[in-house]
């Protein structure tokens, strides 16, 4: 078994295929946590648009994946940028929604301390209600990362390379065994990541949640 895992790997250039999955992946959510967090920004500073925002956003998430990556194709051809593109519109939504949640939901008392100190708005917006939102919109982005993670797979069939190639290539050739290494190592991988970003998320409970709790 051991010997079969190992022949996979080396064929199938298991290393260099992880490395290029988790490039993409990274630039991937990096692109959706700084629009997610943009947008949640914007409707908490224009909140008349937060219902026409998130009623876009949920619109996007009805797609299915393989039709949105098909869609993309005129626009951005096949490969890394679709993908990409396809990671981030999908990831939007639990970051914005997160992000604007979190700052509208800091309490009216701490944020009344503030302003009887003489902060301006711009200061307690910075150092108060984005501190105090920081575990929700981690929670935000542990919901991205499962996301960014299975359309990055996916985008393989489409010419992106990473872990998705193995796997297609798997699916052509009716080979189990590269599907069920390259399957699992991404099975893998996805709870890694899942477990680190709620490790982040907890820690930041930790420190941010007693404010609340203390506040409410």
């Amino acid at each position: 078994m051991i010997d079969e895992i190992t022949a996979v790997w080396i064929t199938y250039h298991l290393t260099e295929r992880t490395i290029e999955h988790l490039w993409i992946f990274s630039i991937a959510l990096i692109a959706a946590i700084a629009a997610g967090v943009a947008i949640g920004l914007f409707i908490y500073r224009r909140r008349r648009y937060a219902s026409p925002v998130f009623s876009t956003l949920n619109a996007v998430e009805t797609f299915p994946d393989i039709a949105l990556l098909v869609l993309l194709i005129p626009l951005a051809g096949i490969g890394t940028v679709p993908t990409i593109i396809a990671c981030v519109l999908y990831s939007i939504l639990p970051i914005a929604r997160n992000t604007y949640t979190g700052l509208i939901s800091v309490s009216p008392e701490l944020l009344e301390v503030g302003r009887a100190m003489g902060l301006s708005e711009r200061f307690i917006l910075l150092k108060i209600r984005f501190p105090l939102a920081f575990p929700m919109i981690a929670g935000g982005i542990r919901i991205a990362i499962v996301f960014t993670m299975g359309i990055v797979t996916l985008g393989g069939i489409f010419g992106a390379g990473g872990l998705g190639a193995p796997l297609q290539t798997g699916i052509n050739l009716i080979r189990p065994d590269i599907i069920f290494v390259a399957g699992i190592w991404v099975g893998i991988l996805a709870v890694i990541l899942d477990g680190i970003a709620g490790g982040i998320e907890a820690s930041l409970k930790r420190r941010f949640g007693s404010w609340r709790a203390i506040s409410c």
